[in-house]
């Protein structure tokens, strides 16, 4: 009898689960939730770099996904699943009180964003991340960003508690415990409600809080003390230990089984980050470079340890034994803004399109609204098609991609995006080209930094949205990066990642490694880079080079 897991992936718009029959990998039925509160903006304000989300999102879309998902697929295949495991974004930290309950789910801070989840890309936490790497350097003691790449950034756990608990006095009072998004799920799931039994995720401890078994764990007292009074006492509240994806964290308590249609002997894994647990979805292995395009882009490599020995590779979002597979150091970085670009660029022709249709008097609301969904939904591939006419070069503009400023290399939030060469015959495809361009050269700068700290990069494995829907933007990366790149077959490559931790969690294989050779669903894709466009590219490459040097020296100027 076939045997099944679920995998949840909370992303940064929606949550999805996947049931999949672990002897294959095969998909069974899957299921997806938007958050509503997010959906409507609810908590951010992007001016300011602050992005909040609220837990009840969270909640609604976990039972409504997975019941969902087990409505779908043939009768009696609920009986016979046999583990759960999440992942989600990260770092996305929230407080909590001495129960666990995220202050956001208490009647007074209900309308609060600082009770709310702090999503990975709220960058309110600049000075905060820039305070922490000017102690790390000048206090006389261990140097904790040392395995986080030498830089640590505001996206980061630290960064964004100190923000937070500088900022809001009530929410200062209120915190027992922070907990990651990661770390939260699976501890309701199997109802450990105290903060400091619930298992915590290596993958989040060790890329995100300075965790490292070398030091004994987080910062130490004295360090978190000198950084601000504030952190005093809170890291007696938080953890020593971390657990890798293949662990148990418990069953599902009697809520749980009840509220989404399971077994209490449905097994809970350990949490782990969306972008690491995807590389095993999309089947990573030694030396090969696993890229989720969505959003933003996360850049997951393993090697054996043993291999890497001492080197601390700079600029990177950390070095972590165990963070992808048990066993394998995994290394991570990325670029804070990938799919952001363009949507950005969209939404920059869509808002005075949109404001325009609707004030006119030519057409009923019906039509307007018919109007403004069509052009919104033609608007990407018709600037795709008109931008892939253009010869590279042929416009003289280059674009800087850090919108969102820049995570890796050497994370630096204050850094803005730019566009350089506009005359008065530049236009809207022509500009697109650019940003693309930028944000494959913006890959380009990550796999150089590995290659020149002595870490190799075999092959390219693409996962996410982008890959699967921009054949232009795909070709585009190739050609900069000039190496081939394949992309994942796996719709939901996250989901099947946790799905085959979760295999691993319920007894069902003896190893990460065993899950993935069953359940991995292979590729569906390869792009291989044309020679005369690379070459053509690195020309561009070097004045993207330039342009960063210019923009950030007159960035970290005028600050």
């Amino acid at each position: 009898m076939s045997k099944y897991t679920l995998g949840v992936d909370y992303g940064t718009d929606s949550v999805r689960t996947v049931l999949v029959d672990a002897s294959n990998g095969t998909e069974i039925s899957n299921s997806v939730f938007y958050y509503p509160r997010w959906k409507a903006g609810k908590y951010c304000d992007p001016a300011k770099n602050r992005f909040r989300q609220h837990p009840l999102d969270y909640l609604e879309g976990i039972e409504k996904t997975i019941r969902e998902a087990l409505a779908k697929a043939p009768q009696g295949v609920a009986a016979d699943v046999v583990a759960i495991s999440v992942d989600t974004t990260g770092s996305t930290p929230v407080a909590v009180d001495k129960n666990g309950t995220p202050l956001a789910l208490l009647p007074e801070f209900a309308e609060n964003p600082n009770a709310m989840f702090v999503l990975w890309k709220d960058h309110t936490g600049t000075k905060e991340a820039e305070e922490i790497n000017t102690l790390a350097r000048s206090w006389g003691g261990i140097d904790y960003t040392q395995f986080e790449g030498g830089i640590y950034s505001s996206e980061w756990f630290w960064a964004k508690i100190l923000h937070v608990l500088r900022e809001d006095s009530a929410i200062r009072q209120a915190a027992f415990s922070w907990v990651e998004h990661c770390d939260w799920i699976p501890a309701l799931l199997t109802g450990i409600s105290d903060p400091l039994e619930l298992k915590r995720s290596r993958c989040a401890a060790g890329h995100k809080a300075m965790w490292h078994a070398h030091f004994d764990g987080l910062p130490s007292e004295d360090f978190l003390q000198k950084l601000d009074p504030l952190l005093a006492g809170l890291r007696s509240r938080l953890y020593n230990e971390t657990h890798t994806c293949e662990v148990k964290a418990g069953n599902l308590n009697a809520e749980w089984a009840k509220r989404l249609g399971l077994s209490e002997q449905v097994s809970v894994g350990v949490g782990s980050f969306d972008a690491h647990i995807g590389a095993l979805g999309g089947e990573i292995k030694p030396y090969y470079l696993s890229k989720i395009m969505g959003t933003s882009t996360c850049d997951i490599l393993i090697a054996p340890s043993d291999e890497v020995g001492d080197k601390f590779v700079k600029g990177i979002c950390g070095q972590v034994d165990g963070s992808v597979v048990p066993g394998m150091l995994g290394l991570e970085a990325g670029q804070s803004a990938f799919g952001d670009v363009y949507a950005w660029f969209k939404q920059l022709l869509m808002g005075p399109t949109e404001t325009l249709i609707h004030k006119t008097t030519l057409l009923d609301e019906a039509q307007k609204s018919a109007l403004v969904d069509e052009i919104a939904g033609n608007m990407i591939p018709w600037l795709s098609a008109e931008a892939a006419k253009i010869e590279i070069g042929e416009t003289g503009i280059v674009a800087l991609d850090w919108l969102n400023g820049r995570r890796t290399p050497d994370a630096n939030q204050l850094l803005k995006g730019a566009i350089f060469g506009l005359n008065l015959g530049s236009d809207a495809p022509g500009i697109f080209r650019s940003l693309v361009e930028a944000t494959a050269f913006g890959s380009k700068k990550i796999i150089d930094r590995f290659a020149e700290e002595g870490i190799p990069i075999e092959g390219i494995i693409a996962l996410g949205g982008v890959a699967k829907k921009s054949p232009f933007v795909m070709q585009v990366v190739a050609d900069v990066i000039n190496k081939p790149i394949l992309v994942a077959r796996s719709e939901q490559a996250c989901a099947l990642g946790s799905a085959m931790a979760a295999a691993v969690v319920g007894g069902l294989y003896p190893s990460i490694a065993g899950a993935q050779q069953a359940m991995g669903n292979g590729f569906e894709t390869e792009y291989t880079p044309i020679p005369a466009n690379a070459a053509k590219y690195q020309q561009l490459y070097e004045q993207y080079s330039r342009y960063g040097t210019l923009v950030e020296e007159e960035t970290m100027r005028s600050r």
